[in-house]
């Protein structure tokens, strides 16, 4: 019997034995003898005795309706209550995984992955949170990629997936190569079309006025394609960037923007660039976050690769020991290594005017002695990432070295509501002077004020206080 009534008995469990959602209602149904809990919403609206769908499984289906520990055969995760069996082959399946989506696309793979009930696939991991999958459970794998599979409740993840069903849609095919191979060494770019681009593979130590397109920095010691007829330069791997591509960072398809686009903040970096991005709505990242790619390996963590893992909470930084949640992780147990995009994606190499030779990464040390920054003069801490000379002479705060300007474009101009900027070199000998704050102009990268011959701002900050100002 069944009763209506306003609170739970203490031995109840707080959870509907057909959905199990917690009873959050004063108005609810109990039977004591059996310890049976139903809420409001299965009340009214009970979930079918049987259930028949060929693309969930062959046979018809019928519901449970008691406390039973069992394994779920559509996603190998464990449930205590009210599933839906298979009286003839043992089947056994959660109700919310009865309508799990027969072909989909994720985030974390060019392809789309189908569901099957049986992956098969021995000493397999995730694609998605890299744990290791029972082949004796369903999944979703990719038909093109034979190793690849996935949890089902790992694909289906709301950062994960989009939410669209792809079963009966036809796959477009789409042209996402970014050049035409003219010849071995010459390449036509979607960017540039209007001329040729040629290899030069000897490598530039380091100009700072060689700068690729897509990424902003300098040519350091990297194989490039320099344009026959004009200055338009890309690294040889910025040119291999893709119209389209996919990226955990989104669950939809990214499209590749080049600097006509104008200047914009990575969303996930914080930077500012007018260099090529990837879009998708209001979501822009620059190219150099978007080449962070799983398994990411990097020199300051050798041992084992980094990959995203959606955030819970806020971690700190092993680089700058700053905060956030858009975060790489060492997935090993025990590690807790963390790296956000701003150090994950900072130049190792690059050149500076404090030394004749490009200044290396160096990625925290035990220290005992006081180290000083050569480019602001204020004390550093040894045990947070610092740039150094080829013969480690000098140390110097990564901010400092690199600025808050690395993504904009040296000679390019820069329109706000406020004005417009010139984005110049800081390299004279002499540093000019910061209208706002004051100070010699300590960063590689500066605004000129346009209309003035003397006129500078050094910093973001600096440009927040000058605009609000006037």
């Amino acid at each position: 019997k069944l009763v209506l009534t306003g609170q739970l008995p203490d031995y109840s469990d707080g959870k509907c034995r057909l959905c199990e959602k917690k009873i959050d209602s004063p108005l609810f149904y109990h039977c004591s003898p059996c310890n049976f809990t139903l809420d409001m919403r299965c009340a009214l609206n009970p979930p079918s005795i049987s259930f028949e769908d060929s693309k969930t499984h062959d046979h018809q289906l019928t519901l449970l309706p008691r406390l039973d520990s069992f394994t779920c055969n559509a996603c190998g995760l464990k449930g205590d209550r009210s599933p839906y069996i298979c009286v003839q082959c043992n089947f056994i399946i959660h109700q919310e995984c009865l309508t799990l989506p027969r072909l989909i696309n994720i985030n974390r793979h060019d392809h789309r992955v189908a569901r099957t009930n049986l992956l098969g696939l021995v000493y397999s991991v995730c694609g998605v949170c890299r744990q290791k999958v029972d082949w004796t459970w369903g999944g979703y794998s990719c038909q093109r990629c034979s190793n690849y599979v996935v949890h089902s409740k790992c694909a289906t993840r709301k950062d994960v997936w989009n939410g669209k069903e792809l079963e009966g849609v036809i796959e477009e095919t789409e042209d996402i190569e970014p050049y035409v191979v003219i010849d071995d060494n010459t390449i036509q770019h979607f960017s540039h079309e209007e001329h040729y681009l040629k290899l030069d593979d000897n490598g530039v130590l380091c100009d700072e006025n060689k700068r690729c397109s897509a990424c902003t920095h300098s040519v350091c010691l990297e194989s490039f394609y320099g344009c026959m007829d004009c200055d338009f330069i890309l690294h040889q791997n910025c040119a291999k960037f893709p119209k389209r591509k996919r990226h955990v960072l989104h669950n939809e398809r990214l499209t590749l923007f080049t600097r006509e686009a104008g200047h914009f903040w990575c969303n996930v970096c914080g930077r500012i660039s007018n260099g090529f991005s990837y879009q998708y709505g209001d979501m822009k990242l620059d190219v150099i976050c978007c080449s962070v790619l799983e398994p990411f390996v990097h020199p300051s963590h050798p041992d084992h690769p980094l990959y995203y893992i959606s955030p819970e909470m806020e971690e700190v930084c092993n680089g700058c020991n700053m905060s956030g949640t858009r975060m790489l992780r060492c997935i090993e147990d025990g590690c807790g290594f963390v790296l956000c995009f701003k150090c994950a994606t900072l130049p190792r190499v690059l050149k500076h005017r404090v030394d004749d030779y490009p200044l290396l990464l160096c990625y925290g040390e035990k220290a005992n002695g006081i180290y000083w920054c050569e480019i602001c003069e204020k004390k550093m801490n040894p045990e947070k990432w610092f740039y150094t000379c080829k013969d480690q002479w000098a140390s110097l705060h990564t901010e400092c070295v690199v600025g808050d300007f690395s993504g904009l474009m040296p000679g390019s101009v820069v329109k706000a509501e406020t004005g417009s900027y010139e984005v110049v070199l800081n390299k004279n000998v002499s540093r000019p002077f910061c209208r706002q704050c004051k100070s010699h102009c300590m960063y590689p990268i500066i605004y000129k004020i346009p209309e003035t011959s003397v006129s500078y701002l050094c910093s973001d900050i600096c440009i927040k206080r000058f605009t609000k100002r006037d």
